[in-house]
């Protein structure tokens, strides 16, 4: 039953997240970008609740997005489920109580979404390649992604590390035993 309203609340908290991102923080824009919590989200649901979960989430809200504002279905679903895993491989690896950790892994997530991002627009779309500009934006949400974590890091350990105990259990004994 907990898990049910987990993911009710993790469908709720994508709602807010996309009408924040096309609404709020479509006048908050420097050097042409704005932040990214779609990464960010993903990036959680993966580090807290797995990596098959960050991946699952991150196509689904991949292909919503797609299918809503996008320009080619699957290119936001193939690197949100990237960065999903990437937050599920860096569980393992680091500490989610430190702050300076987290924010490393969320200025790495994001610039593997945007570079990632940026190649299969080249390679499917045959964009132009402007590195210059692909720079000042990639640094702006970066900048941008950092902000918003530093501001919601309270809430998101809170709800992330109830989140874990419910997916993951408390393996303590078992890891040692």
């Amino acid at each position: 039953m907990k898990k049910i309203i987990i993911n009710i609340f993790i469908l709720i908290t994508f709602l807010i997240i996309y009408f924040l991102q096309l609404n709020f923080f479509s006048w908050f824009k420097i050097a042409g970008a704005m932040p990214n919590l779609f990464v960010i989200l993903v990036f959680y649901i993966g580090l807290f609740s797995g990596r098959s979960m960050g991946l699952t989430y991150g196509i689904l809200f991949g292909i919503v997005l797609d299918l809503l504002v996008g320009e080619n279905v699957g290119m936001t679903a193939i690197m949100l489920g990237i960065t999903g895993i990437i937050g599920g491989v860096l569980d393992k690896n680091f500490s989610k109580d430190s702050r300076i950790t987290i924010l490393i892994m969320v200025v790495g997530s994001t610039i593997i979404y945007e570079v990632g991002m940026y190649v299969l627009r080249y390679a499917i779309l045959h964009s132009s390649i402007e590195l210059i500009s692909f720079c000042k934006i990639l640094l702006a949400e970066v900048v941008f992604n950092v902000f918003i974590t530093i501001i919601l890091y309270p809430l998101i350990q809170k709800t992330g590390h109830s989140i874990e105990n419910e997916y993951k259990g408390s393996k303590i004994l078992t890891r040692y035993f």
